[in-house]
């Protein structure tokens, strides 16, 4: 259970710097991280740390697959975080 927290925190850690990243490359018009990746690191557990980039740095908000993808896979987390808590 401890190395399962560990690796969420680090998966959110990397999501919110990504999302920093992004917006600093966005703003020197260098090139930019493919939003698959923001999906990806969201489904492996960044779902979170993503949001709270996203919203700190106002960066993809204006993207209505994010404002609303990115919470669909938290819930969807959440949720399986539910469930297997409970069968335990």
């Amino acid at each position: 259970m401890k190395l399962l927290l560990i690796y969420l925190v680090i998966m959110n850690v990397i999501g919110f710097i990504m999302m920093a990243v992004d917006k600093y490359k966005a703003k020197h018009q260098a090139w930019r991280i493919n939003e698959k990746a923001f999906f990806l690191i969201s489904l492996i557990g960044g779902s979170l740390g993503t949001i709270i980039g996203m919203y700190t740095f106002h960066h993809k908000t204006k993207h209505w697959y994010f404002v609303l993808g990115l919470p669909i896979i938290l819930l969807g987390q959440v949720g399986l975080w539910i469930l297997y808590l409970r069968c335990l």
